[in-house]
């Protein structure tokens, strides 16, 4: 991105790249405003804070540009002034260009860094200390449910290592048949949850009779049932108040084998952190997403990995990633996945382009293809060395990308079952979100925001925007809280008690 460097513009309008048409208003402007001297445009038209302005004239059918990327192309004759919005600005589907380019990894840091986390027995590291209560089924999910409403605060004091007792409940796990996608990404998902670092312990509710039966989700998946790892079955058990009690007693015994377990320095590199975008502004490629793909170059450079996300965010945007892939073959995975949401969002009336949601629109994003160049901003720099389907455990260090839908709870929840430990979440509109057992920082775009919504917020970008910080400022100080939260400090999210009801895992077929 590049740095505010015409100063009298700073005020009111930045240009991000020498060649780009358009302008991005830092406060609203109304009609009549003199950009001069930086510009020698005067505004013709009101333009909302976050919004575009042109600062040149821009014929009808000419691709726009912002940030010396194409975002759509002129629905009509745009007179310098004017206000680029939905009324003059059309998608025409990606502009971005799918060649590909290998890059080198970069050297690691001499000094690595630690946080105070959890050392498992079979090595992994983990930044929390919860008892999951999963379930195969929707009809499990009341027993769930009261078995974890069993452990109150006053309760969990007899277990002062225990985080909490959280269920993980759905909406699926019937009318789904074997080897369908649904079930197979679904099964992936609860194991992954199952096998989480952040979990100490899991029980998994079936009803018996539903097509998700626990034996066939732990043959597919390698689960082993254990101490650590335990099941019941409803039916089996003779209903919900037997069942409630069963769950009740395995879980105080996983609470037992667990006590006294201690925090214990851990290399940040085995950091494994979810890049997170939602409710996104025009502000988010400026601030928030720079400043974290900061903190992700800085992550990686000590060994860590960190996971982008959301396939149909990254759509005219691709480019950025696939011209620094470790090795061709992850170039061409990343194609496939592309192709492959070309044909899945066909059946859209407005196809990739229907991503912008109305509060995106509201913040200045026009096209999804601007939306883009936000969100693969959260990568940083780094060279993207592995692509992996939903759900699917993350295996490689450093920068990787994992299939998702744009919804932040069902794309953070797979993100979670391929192994992330934490989750960094950039919002421009206001969104509240966590993803339980994995803590999750906000990190608000602007300043109105940051102050407007303080107590669901943890990290003000739009610092930045006033300047009174810079982006790499800003991509260390995010480091700096990630390694905190990684080491128990408590995020706004995980003190207000998100995290329950954004398990969402991702159902593609046509029974759910």
């Amino acid at each position: 991105m590049a740095e505010m460097t015409d100063a009298a513009s700073v005020a009111r309008v930045l240009r991000l790249a020498p060649d780009d048409h358009v302008g991005i208003a830092l406060e609203g402007l109304e009609a009549g405003t003199s950009l001069s001297p930086a510009f020698p445009v005067t505004v013709r038209t009101a333009v909302p804070a976050g919004h575009k302005v042109a600062l040149v004239d821009i014929a009808e059918g000419e691709r726009v540009r912002r940030l010396g990327q194409p975002i759509g192309v002129a629905a009509a004759s745009i007179v310098a002034g004017d206000h680029v919005h939905e009324h003059n600005l059309a998608y025409p589907g990606t502009l971005a260009s799918r060649a590909v380019a290998t890059r080198d990894p970069l050297p690691l840091a001499n000094d690595i860094a630690t946080f105070e986390g959890y050392r498992r027995a079979d090595g992994r590291a983990a930044t929390r200390n919860y008892i999951g209560v999963l379930t195969t089924v929707n009809c499990s999910a009341r027993v769930a449910r009261v078995v974890a409403q069993h452990f109150t605060p006053e309760v969990l004091r007899a277990w002062p290592s225990i985080d909490g007792v959280m269920p993980l409940t759905h909406a699926s796990g019937c009318s789904i048949s074997d080897g369908t996608p649904s079930m197979d990404m679904l099964r992936r998902t609860l194991a992954g949850y199952a096998r989480h670092p952040n979990f100490v312990g899991v029980l998994i509710v079936g009803l018996g009779c539903e097509d998700n039966q626990i034996d066939r989700l732990c043959s597919e998946t390698g689960l082993e049932l254990g101490d650590a790892i335990r099941s019941l079955t409803i039916q089996d058990l003779g209903g919900t108040t037997a069942s409630v009690r069963a769950g009740i007693a395995a879980v105080e015994a996983m609470m037992a084998a667990a006590a006294g377990q201690e925090r214990v320095p851990i290399p940040v590199s085995e950091l494994v952190v979810g890049l997170q975008c939602g409710g996104s502004d025009s502000f988010s490629g400026l601030s928030a997403n720079p400043a974290l793909g900061v903190a992700v170059d800085r992550l990686v450079a000590q060994g860590g990995t960190a996971i982008l996300s959301e396939t149909p965010e990254i759509y005219g945007a691709e480019n950025l990633l696939l011209q620094r892939v470790a090795d061709e073959s992850v170039g061409r995975e990343l194609i496939d996945l592309l192709e492959w949401w070309d044909g899945y969002t066909a059946k859209e009336p407005h196809g990739f382009d229907h991503n912008a949601s109305p509060g995106n629109r509201a913040g200045g994003l026009t096209t999804i293809l601007e939306k883009s160049l936000g969100a693969v901003a959260k990568g940083g720099t780094t060279p993207l060395n592995a692509v992996y389907r939903y759900a699917e455990a993350i295996t490689k260090s450093g920068l990787v990308f994992m299939d998702s839908p744009g919804f932040d709870p069902v794309s953070a929840t797979g993100q979670v079952a391929s192994g992330a430990n934490l989750i960094v979440f950039t919002t421009g509109r206001g969104s509240c979100f966590g993803c339980r057992p994995a803590p999750s920082l906000k990190l608000a775009t602007n300043t109105p925001l940051f102050q407007r919504m303080r107590e669901d917020m943890d990290i003000n970008c739009g610092l930045i925007l006033d300047g009174l910080a810079t982006i790499p400022e800003m991509g260390g100080t995010i480091l700096d809280a990630m390694i905190r939260t990684a080491s128990g400090e408590q995020t706004a999210s995980e003190v207000l008690g998100y995290g329950d009801d954004e398990f969402a895992p991702w159902h593609i077929n046509a029974w759910t």
